[in-house]
């Protein structure tokens, strides 16, 4: 009678476990941190259409080269590959904490040894398989893996940030790459009008009629231009380099398709004066030969809710959300552990002239345990004390990224109308200082004004011109800039795989990654968000 309510008792207890298990999940459920206000003036424009734009944003520049290099960063990039390996390691720690909710002890354990006692010889051996498992009371488990998908998905987030990032730093470089080309072209081309103001100027010497001071001032201004050329050539190059790290290759790589992309015909010299006698000022097909992105017009205002696209912010909530879980995670510390365990196995001890007799070595237990930790001095309190700062933390965090989000979009924006209406101006100044030049260099060649009145429009048309090029490359940047604020540049390739097929199957050459490195799991497409 004692030995069925023994076995009763037991039953009662292991069902009490099983229900509690079901009950109860300790710690706070996530709750999203309050949006902060965003300005108002970007509410005015439909947010569909705006994202539509954001995406392969390049395209708008109509530069075939750009494009080209953008796909090929996304393909080649390392940190883009760095970032999609996180991803995988992300699903691997998922499949850890999935795993937790079953028995976390399942271990087969062996034996055999001799021992000597008492003169004589003794053999002993065992084999056993043991079982045990936690059960999730208190839903420690379960926030384990809440805490590991939303980390999976930041992953997942972090990697599409990368690839704005990536993205906008080709096209900020290779915009460089041609506004220092075109800096290049046009110093290149008043150097080929200073010396023909140099070859005036000496034939005027020769003739008598300056003194050797002009000659000296013209060559000195020609030296000094053309002392512009390898700094600009340097700027040219690290631009070169800076867009073959970004590809994941070496220079020499993207050299010949930069170049491929500069092909232009520079109009000729004597033609472009001609032009401007004639019509008194540069024409309006000034840039027509400009090597420079032509940065696409901005419409309109943008937005507001399109910044809460941006993949960083995804980030910064989703580590949140982690943080979040991982509250309830060590609160469960705080509370009784419930454990059912199990055991079945053969142990016997024999002389060693005798043989295994196994017909009464047969062992086996089961039933329920617990653990709790009593008498810490609140160390698990402080913990959980610890990861609800944490998660404090990565709220104010997250607020941070929004207001920053807001700067970066508000400042591009600024930036682009300030730079287009500074390049009216930069133009205006062009033009009038070719012009000037025109008019002082016929009038110098009569001998109707002084060298260094020609000398003062040389030097002046020179600067304009270079100034309104760096003006035209500040706009395409700002552009550039505006699109990586609001986070476009991933969507169009959601097709590509995270891990390239190479690098896929050097994994599988060394582990067994089963089905982890296939697109559908690497993205999450197997879970439910």
């Amino acid at each position: 009678m004692q030995g069925r309510d023994a076995v009763r008792s037991r039953f009662l207890l292991l069902a009490l476990a099983i229900l509690l298990a079901g009950c109860t999940t300790v710690g706070p459920n996530y709750q999203p941190p309050e949006q902060i206000q965003l300005p108002e003036q970007w509410s005015e424009e439909d947010a569909v259409a705006q994202s539509v734009q954001v995406g392969a944003w390049w395209m708008q520049f109509n530069d075939p080269v750009l494009n080209q290099l953008i796909e090929q960063g996304a393909r080649q990039n390392l940190t883009i590959a760095a970032a999609g390996l996180r991803i995988v390691q992300a699903r691997a720690a998922l499949g850890i904490s999935d795993a937790l909710i079953f028995p976390q002890e399942q271990q087969v354990n062996g034996n055999f040894s001799g021992l000597y006692r008492n003169e004589d010889w003794f053999k002993s051996a065992g084999a056993s398989l043991d079982v045990g498992w936690e059960m999730d009371v208190w839903g420690k488990y379960a926030r384990g893996i809440e805490s590991s998908e939303a980390s999976l998905y930041a992953s997942i987030a972090s990697y599409h940030d990368v690839l704005v990032s990536i993205s906008a730093e080709i096209a900020r470089n290779y915009i460089n790459y041609r506004t220092a080309q075109e800096r290049m072209f046009l110093s290149r081309q008043n150097i080929a009008i200073q010396r023909r103001v140099v070859e005036m100027t000496q034939i005027q010497f020769d003739s008598g009629n300056v003194s050797e001071l002009d000659v000296q001032q013209a060559k000195a201004q020609l030296f000094a231009t053309q002392s512009a050329l390898p700094t600009l050539n340097i700027a040219r190059l690290q631009a070169q380099n800076a867009i073959a790290v970004l590809l994941g290759t070496i220079p020499e790589e993207v050299e010949s398709l930069l170049l491929a992309g500069s092909e232009r015909e520079i109009p000729d010299l004597n033609n472009r004066i001609r032009e401007t006698q004639v019509s008194g000022a540069a024409g309006a097909d000034y840039t027509k030969y400009s090597v420079i992105p032509h940065a696409p017009q901005l419409k309109g205002p943008v937005d507001a809710q399109t910044v809460m696209r941006r993949p960083d912010l995804q980030v910064a909530e989703l580590q949140a959300r982690a943080q979040s879980a991982r509250i309830g995670l060590t609160e469960a510390d705080l509370y009784p552990q419930f454990v059912l365990f199990g055991s079945l196995g053969v142990s016997q001890t024999v002389r060693s002239s005798n043989s295994f007799d196994l017909s009464d070595a047969v062992t086996a237990t089961i039933g329920p345990g617990l653990s709790w930790n009593i008498f810490n001095y609140g160390r698990i309190k402080d913990r959980v004390r610890i990861e609800d700062a944490l998660f404090q933390e990565s709220l104010t965090n997250y607020n941070q990224t929004v207001l920053d989000a807001v700067r970066e979009v508000t400042n591009a924006i600024d930036g682009y109308y300030n730079n287009v209406e500074k390049s009216k101006y930069d133009f205006g100044a062009v033009q009038a200082s070719i012009r000037a030049f025109n008019i002082s260099f016929n009038q110098y060649n009569n001998g109707l004004v002084s060298y260094q009145r020609l000398l003062s429009t040389v030097e002046t048309m020179t600067l304009r011109e270079d100034a309104y090029a760096q003006t035209r490359g500040n706009i395409a940047n700002q552009v550039v800039g505006l699109y990586k604020a609001l986070g476009g540049g991933w969507e169009p390739f959601q097709a590509l795989p995270v891990v390239n097929p190479e690098t896929v199957r050097q994994m599988e050459s060394r582990t067994d990654w089963g089905d982890y490195l296939q697109p559908q799991v690497i993205n999450g497409e197997d879970r439910n968000e």
